[in-house]
């Protein structure tokens, strides 16, 4: 194999009570991205279409995560890498897009090198893609990037994650306002103490989510989508974000909350049918402000990143 083509997925990180360490996968918003083989040795960005980003392999976040990967090689692969990235995920919209960039390098790269690393094994390194964006290598974007459906981040250092199941037809309804909310902000704005009532309440829905997900259980999926510490100060950024999620509950949403560090909002449905009485409702809401907007609707991609084409 000379050359692939793959889709890499749009994610949500910070599902309601499980900030910084829950994650989903999306199926129909992602990038798209070429690899391919080279005489020259090292790893370089070919082209970008679609954003302004980094063309310096020591910047990109697709370049750095595979540099990163190529150092614990046993042996050095004989040839280079360059990588063309196709991004339809707009950067700072809060549902992965640079996680999307650095995990699907590293798998659309393992798959040239014959595939020396497990999909857990890349996980580290598309952290360290994601270091070179945000300034810490955080895997609650790029584990579900890489391993489809939902997964738990249960230890940043080392990095270790758990696969998790999804609840049986779930779709996922995202707002994503055109504006811009820095990380720096949303992590600033953030209290560094909790009350442990709160936090009780917080791990309780934790324990109670995960357990759904495992037993296919809808309604307790949907009580557990609360959350007490990050979400009352961080929406306080998100314009209409109260009148989001009560609007999509009304039309049947099971409940939703920020993806990521926002602007974007997330609901899920338990069906497709539902997710699209939600994005319809959620427009209305959003048709009444000055704010620019767009709406997706997706299914949870069980898969993460998609081999397209190889040649």
């Amino acid at each position: 194999m000379k050359e692939i083509e793959i889709f890499s997925p749009a994610t949500i990180a910070n599902v309601s009570c499980g900030f910084d360490v829950l994650g989903c996968c999306l199926d129909s918003i992602g990038d798209k991205m070429v690899l391919r083989k080279t005489d020259e040795p090292g790893v370089r960005i070919g082209k970008i279409i679609g954003e302004k980003l980094p063309m310096e392999a020591e910047k990109n976040v697709a370049s750095v995560a595979v540099i990163e990967m190529l150092k614990d090689l046993k042996e050095a692969p004989g040839f280079g890498i360059e990588i063309d990235i196709y991004k339809n995920i707009k950067p700072g919209s809060g549902v992965g897009s640079s996680a999307a960039s650095a995990a699907g390098a590293v798998f659309a790269a393992n798959e040239l090198l014959g595939n020396p690393f497990s999909s857990h094994q890349l996980i580290p390194y598309a952290a360290e893609g994601e270091r070179a964006a945000c300034g810490a290598p955080i895997a609650d974007n790029v584990a579900p990037a890489l391993l489809g459906g939902f997964t738990l981040v249960k230890s940043d250092d080392p990095i270790k994650v758990i696969e998790l199941p999804s609840i049986e037809g779930l779709y996922a309804t995202i707002i994503h306002p055109q504006i811009e909310i820095k990380t720096s902000v949303s992590r600033d704005i953030l209290p560094q103490t909790v009350k442990l009532k709160s936090a009780i309440k917080q791990w309780a829905n934790v324990g109670a989510l995960i357990h759904a997900l495992h037993t296919n259980d809808a309604h307790l999926f949907a009580d557990s989508l609360n959350d007490y510490i990050v979400e009352p100060h961080r929406s306080k950024l998100i314009p209409e974000f109260d009148n989001v999620i009560k609007n999509a509950v009304e039309a049947g949403a099971l409940g939703g909350g920020i993806s990521g560090s926002g602007p974007s909002i997330f609901t899920f449905s338990k069906d497709e049918q539902t997710a699209h009485k939600v994005s319809i409702v959620v427009d209305k809401v959003y048709n009444k402000t000055k704010i620019p907007y767009h709406i997706y609707t997706s299914k949870i991609n069980v898969e993460g990143v998609k081999i397209v084409k190889r040649q």
